[in-house]
């Protein structure tokens, strides 16, 4: 082999590599996030065992889809790290995914297909990869739609890999007289040699589906046996561990726990093949490993070493996530984790108690918001990076409260329930959507701080009154909002719309205000984009606590005739409104009517 032939071999890798890499990634992209939906939502079920199949089929099935094990593990290891699911979820996923990371091999089997008529040879990489690359380079070139252009990538990746498979091959191809050659695969027949080759190229080249193909590839010179790719394949498993062991580092102990699972599979499958085959082997013989593979040999005995392995560990997952704990250690369980614990499918049986626990859960997402709108709030004038990571914590909280919530309390069953038990249902499954978006918003302001500190922004003495004023009265809205739903405070409630309709003026006026600061040559363009912003986040928080308020409203009159998705706090308590806008006008409104003296710029 010749200086050529070995930039050759590198170019046809290159290709392989590339055009996995490019297949993988547009189907994922056309899929948009739905892969990761389907993760995060579709690994339970009532019967464990249920839900345990569920998550070994949606593995397989992502990963054929993106053909990356590593890239689905790692995936998941992001879910555990986040709080999104559960290690009991994860770890069936972990086995699914190394059964689909099987699905390249079997697709470059197709090469083994003879010659023997037209249809035959059309159906041959070799053949219909020119015109998969052709078909998909026309789309680029001619469509606009997003989506065909994704399924042009998904063409071109798969001619790209067949053209890599095809140089890989042809440059193998002398090497099928070389004595040397077939002298080094001799040497491979020693289990041990044989599996560090295979953890070796594949912890290089970062892919089992890579080093599978080059396997299988290298099979074409007649040169590879079962006896030389057994050991190969069983060490290619072991070596794709290195980008998961990687993908961890830096993660909780939850998500380490994930990676060590993935690591343990592919340990085991590698004992259990090892005692199953060479024990036999050694004792009664076992003549095959004698004869020559092919492609479909090789892809077969890949799958099997990882579906094998998967169906026999699958029962043990719990077991698994057990045995990571003890080698790892367990995170102490935070508050959080308690919190959702108390949504427990055995309270179902009472349903006023379940329905207490989902008030109680929504209480605790309340202390969450007060917590965050405090912090974010506090950065405008205060920056420090440090308070976020409590802000991303407690908004993966209410990210996750919305999600519980709602698949807990539409199973609660209404027909043991009283009246206003009934109107708590409505009021909560109506409520959480609002209540998260307003955490969201308060994750909004905190960015718009972080702009503000890196960028040197500062607002003008009016300015910074008048946003402190909108900080003010939309503290004062969702705290009126939390007293009525803690106390069951009618008046609290009914503040919460007239202090929503005031601050949406306040922030038109601020608007006002600020342009005209911009005309006089008081502020800039720049700072003026972070004020609307803030501004604009104010006015969308009053406008979800008002939307609340309504549901809270609506469970405290016990009045099913009252339409809160479009009446008003108005339509029930007539003059008290008018009322409570004049107080909150004076407080607020006019202070920004009247205006403020300029005394610096911004």
């Amino acid at each position: 082999m010749d200086i050529l032939s070995i930039l050759q071999l590198f170019g046809g890798v290159g290709l392989f590599l590339y055009g996995m890499s490019l297949m993988g990634s547009s189907l994922e992209t056309l899929a948009g996030g739905s892969l990761q939906q389907i993760l995060e939502t579709l690994t339970t079920s009532k019967k464990k065992g249920v839900g345990q199949v569920k998550g070994w089929a949606l593995g397989t099935g992502v990963t054929a889809i993106i053909q990356s094990s590593a890239a689905t593990t790692i995936m998941l290891i992001g879910f555990v790290n986040a709080g999104i699911m559960r290690l009991g979820q994860a770890i069936p996923v972990v086995f699914g995914a190394n059964v689909g990371s099987t699905a390249t091999a079997q697709i470059l089997r197709l090469g083994d297909i003879g010659s023997g008529n037209l249809v035959l040879r059309l159906l041959k990489p070799s053949s219909f990869a020119p015109m998969l690359v052709g078909v998909g380079a026309f789309i680029v070139l001619f469509s606009k739609k997003k989506r065909l252009k994704d399924v042009a990538g998904i063409l071109i990746g798969l001619g790209v890999l067949f053209y890599g498979m095809t140089m890989m091959e042809q440059v193998f191809a002398p090497l099928k007289e070389s004595p040397a050659f077939q002298q080094l695969f001799l040497s491979f027949q020693n289990p041990f040699l044989g599996m560090a080759a295979g953890l070796l190229i594949t912890a290089i080249i970062q892919s089992s589906s890579a080093s599978v193909g080059i396997l299988q590839a290298l099979s074409a010179t007649g040169a590879v046996t079962f006896g030389t790719a057994i050991p190969i394949i069983i060490g290619q498993n072991l070596g794709k561990c290195m980008t998961i062991l990687l993908g961890a580092i830096g993660a909780n102990k939850k998500a380490k726990r994930v990676s060590l699972s993935y690591l343990i599979f592919n340990i085991l499958g590698a004992i259990f093949f090892f005692i199953v085959i060479y024990g036999i082997h050694y004792t009664i013989g076992l003549s095959f490993l004698a004869n020559t593979v092919n492609r479909g040999d090789i892809a077969n005995l890949h799958l099997g070493f990882n579906l094998i392995t998967s169906l026999v560990l699958l029962p043990f997952a719990d077991q698994m996530a057990d045995l990571t704990g003890k080698i790892i250690g367990s995170d102490p369980e935070d508050e959080a984790e308690k919190e959702f614990k108390k949504l427990d499918d055995r309270l179902l049986q009472t349903p006023v108690v379940a329905l207490e626990q989902c008030r109680h859960l929504m209480g605790e997402m309340i202390i969450r918001i007060e917590e965050n709108y405090a912090k974010s709030t506090g950065l405008i004038s205060n920056y420090d990076e440090k308070v976020f990571d409590d802000l991303y914590k407690n908004e993966s909280f209410m990210d996750r409260c919305e999600t519980a919530l709602t698949a807990y309390i539409i199973r609660i069953d209404r027909s043991a329930l009283s009246e206003d038990s009934k109107f708590m249902i409505s009021e909560i499954l109506n409520s959480v959507g609002d209540l998260e978006r307003i955490g969201d918003y308060c994750m909004n302001i905190a960015y718009e701080a972080r702009v503000m500190n890196q960028d040197k922004i500062s607002f003008s003495e009016s300015g910074l009154k008048e946003m402190q004023l909108m900080v003010e009265a939309t503290g004062e809205a969702l705290a009126n909002l939390f007293s009525s739903f803690r106390d069951r405070d009618r008046r609290a409630a009914i503040k919460v719309e007239p202090l929503s309709e005031m601050i949406e003026q306040m922030k038109d006026i601020m608007k006002e205000h600020h342009i005209q600061r911009l005309q006089e040559g008081v502020c800039d363009a720049v700072s003026g984009a972070t004020f609307f912003n803030l501004a604009n986040c104010f006015d969308r928080i009053s406008a979800h606590a008002g939307n609340v308020s309504l549901h809270v409203i609506k469970r405290m009159e016990l009045n099913r005739g009252f339409d809160e998705m479009h009446g008003h706090t108005q339509d029930i308590s007539g003059d008290e409104y008018i009322r409570i806008f004049e107080k909150y006008e004076s407080a607020y409104l006019d202070p920004i009517k009247n205006g403020f003296s300029e005394e610096k710029t911004e």
